[in-house]
């Protein structure tokens, strides 16, 4: 009689090896995989680093224009973020070979603590680097506390459909109240100090803090209009200063007009026409490699890549 059918459980042993030999390909594909995508991730990030390397460096390219960026809003850990902002233009401004300096800008404005780190930075700069000059190029847009900063410059540039100005400050809420009492909601606060409260939106408007807010927006305001006016100087049509610092925006080609901006032009023409190095580097802060990568490829691509590692799948 054969040996396998003397053994009564040959059946079930055969069928452990079968799935033990399935589980152990499953494991060689999901390894083959990961392997692959963890390859083609290399490539990418190869792609990215390996020009930054072998690239010039800033001593063999000679006679440039030192771009710096400014885009999105203007906030604590973002790209438009002072410190960000500033590390960028230190680097600049101390390059051997750098003609003039360009702040590149594309932001709708943000912070005006930010905003004026990066207006004074600038006038330092340019105090301790006076052969430089720094010129402001406007993308997009340049509003609010993006053109603070650009104030500083030693001219500002934009395209004839740029959007400028918005010299104003604003503050903004809810009044949640009514709608608290409609829904039979009882609110609770308790708070030490009797402001503490301050700007509670399930709370009814307070006359005396409202006078509180509006004397706070005045002084910041105060200081906007006052960094424009010592940053433009007699450039600015004074005859039309209620509209001017009212929080308005503006085409660039009214801001010409209106002695907000100086010219027309893109960074290439003033690269070109203005400074008289056509070259331009970028000496914009590096955030990091996710950022760079985020910033080459898209958020989308760069969250598809992580994915791919994170999650390989069976």
């Amino acid at each position: 009689m054969n040996s396998d059918m003397q053994d009564p459980h040959w059946e079930r042993e055969a069928i452990r090896e079968v799935l033990l030999e399935h589980i152990r390909e499953q494991r060689r594909a999901r390894r083959w995989r990961l392997g692959i995508r963890l390859a083609l991730l290399g490539l990418v990030v190869f792609a990215v680093i390996v020009p930054m390397w072998l690239g010039p460096s800033v001593d063999e390219v000679g006679p440039h224009t030192a771009q710096v960026r400014l885009e999105g809003p203007i906030m604590a850990d973002s790209p438009a973020g002072s410190d960000t902002v500033i590390q960028g233009l230190q680097a600049a401004f101390q390059a051997p070979q750098a003609e003039a300096v360009v702040l590149r800008i594309n932001s709708p404005g943000g912070s005006p603590v930010h905003s004026r780190q990066i207006y004074e930075e600038i006038r330092r700069l340019r105090l301790e680097h006076p052969q430089t000059p720094l010129y402001a190029v406007i993308d997009d847009i340049g509003a609010s506390g993006a053109y603070y900063a650009a104030a500083a410059a030693d001219a500002i540039y934009v395209d004839r459909a740029s959007l400028v100005g918005s010299i104003g400050v604003i503050m903004g809420g809810f009044g949640l109240q009514e709608a608290m009492e409609r829904l039979g909601i009882e609110r609770r606060v308790y708070t030490a100090g009797d402001h503490k409260a301050f700007l509670d939106p399930f709370a009814p408007e307070n006359p005396g803090h409202i006078d509180h807010i509006r004397t706070m927006l005045d002084e910041i305001h105060e200081q906007f209009i006052e960094a424009v006016r010592e940053g433009r100087g007699d450039r600015l049509d004074e005859r039309r200063a209620d509209e001017l610092f009212s929080g308005l925006i503006w085409t660039g080609e009214q801001g010409v007009a209106l002695g907000l901006v100086d010219g027309i032009g893109d960074i290439r023409m003033v690269a070109r026409e203005v400074v008289g190095a056509e070259e331009i580097i970028d000496y914009t802060a590096d955030r990091g490699l996710l950022a760079l990568l985020a910033d080459r490829f898209g958020a989308a691509a760069a969250r598809a890549l992580y994915s791919l590692v994170a999650y390989p799948g069976p």
